[in-house]
């Protein structure tokens, strides 16, 4: 039988049958059957279908008259073309739905990507950490964004991390001997526990109790400096183990620091030799911070470390320039008690003024509820906390709200 110009031969199998059966534009059915989806241009090709449906109908009936050998194939292909209606039928609803959900991806994917960014700059922060261990921060440019997407949840400290662009921060001997004993070593069996640390002159000194058998008391005197790596490197210049030359007794036995440490549970530090390396950003517990340290000192009570360079910091301004210490963040979308602010434009400065803001994040409602805030003509927020220092005296802050 001739169809459409085209010899059907009775003894070819029905779908191979099919794939000769073309229109001139080079529309082929039985591939789009074969396909898993149609392209984006089938809609355009759908008078296309429907004139070779109609043929390949016509090829079913006469086939089921001449070659009834061939019935058992039949509801298969018919299943088969009436799928390809259906496809043909629905391909602008596809189209368009595929469209707009690629379109609304794309805008929630640029819009999630977006609210997870927020550009942060703080100046004379304390920081805390944990009770008695803060981040002294005298200068801060840097991002903080979300771990989970969407917005900076402050509720959920482990929920975000904050980057350092630009950054010069302090630990006195206070916070440091907190950070060892209570994050850095606080795990049983650690080798080295009541620990106390403290600066003289250009040097770190720290004391406390070696574990190994025995407890040992220990002092070490420690020249700091900073690796290429970014990490601050501890190297003892004086030992003393019992009350004697540590030095002298190590090298009589043969051993170092490093054969005597186990460190492999400890957070962020490491010992090569008798020197001991510490990561500054891995020491810390949450929220999760990160940077390159570039160079360390001592300056008075503190262990100053910088992260980057200043050429690294673009500037931004915050809107009370009056304001010594503040924290500024601004864009992306906030969350913080049961304010969620987009396009974040907040300012937090001291309501009490009176050098450095001390700020803890586990106890920020506290200092929130004890201040007050006001919108900014651009509809941003200024937000007047009393510092945690002055949390005992926070029912006079009402007072002080202006009229």
């Amino acid at each position: 039988m001739v169809v459409n110009g085209l010899q059907a031969s009775p003894g070819i199998p029905l779908l191979d049958e099919l794939t000769c059966i073309r229109e001139s534009d080079g529309f082929d059915l039985t591939e789009r059957l074969r396909s898993p989806a149609p392209p984006d241009n089938t809609l355009a090709e759908c008078p296309c279908i429907l004139r070779v449906l109609r043929l390949q109908l016509r090829v079913i009936h006469l086939r089921v008259i001449h070659a009834a050998t061939t019935m058992k194939r039949i509801p298969i292909v018919v299943g088969l073309l009436s799928g390809a209606v259906a496809v043909g039928g629905f391909t602008q609803n596809r189209l368009d739905s595929a469209a707009a959900g690629r379109t609304t991806s794309d805008s929630v994917a640029h819009s999630s990507a977006k609210d997870t960014i927020t550009q942060v700059s703080m100046r004379n922060i304390n920081f805390y950490l944990m009770p008695n261990g803060a981040l002294r921060i005298r200068h801060m440019r840097g991002t903080i964004r979300s771990l989970k997407g969407g917005p900076v949840v402050f509720d959920d400290k482990n929920s975000f991390v904050i980057h350092l662009t630009y950054a010069e921060i302090g630990l006195n001997g206070t916070d440091i001997t907190t950070l060892m004993n209570k994050y850095i070593f606080a795990y049983p069996g650690a080798p080295l526990k009541r620990l106390q640390v403290h600066t003289s002159g250009s040097q770190v000194v720290q004391t406390g109790i070696m574990h190994k058998v025995l407890d040992i008391p220990f002092s070490i005197t420690a020249d700091v400096s900073m690796t290429p790596e970014g990490l601050i490197r501890l190297h003892p210049v004086k030992t003393e183990i019992l009350g004697v030359d540590g030095d002298k007794l190590m090298r009589a036995f043969g051993l170092s620091l490093q054969k005597i440490l186990d460190l492999s549970k400890a957070k962020g530090v490491t010992v090569k030799g008798n020197d001991l390396f510490l990561d500054p950003v891995k020491i810390l517990p949450p929220p999760a911070i990160e940077g390159r340290a570039t160079a360390i000192r001592v300056d008075g009570d503190q262990l100053v470390q910088t992260f980057g360079t200043v050429a690294d910091a673009t500037p931004l301004p915050q809107p009370d320039t009056s304001a010594s210490a503040f924290m500024f963040f601004k864009g992306g979308t906030l969350h913080f008690g049961k304010l969620l602010m987009l396009d974040a434009e907040m300012q937090i400065v001291d309501l009490r003024p009176t050098g450095f803001f001390n700020f803890d994040l586990d106890k920020y409602k506290e200092q929130l509820v004890a201040g007050y805030e006001r919108t900014l003509p651009d509809l941003g927020l200024e937000v007047y906390m009393l510092g945690l220092d002055k949390l005992s005296s926070g029912g006079a802050a009402i007072a002080e709200l202006p009229r």
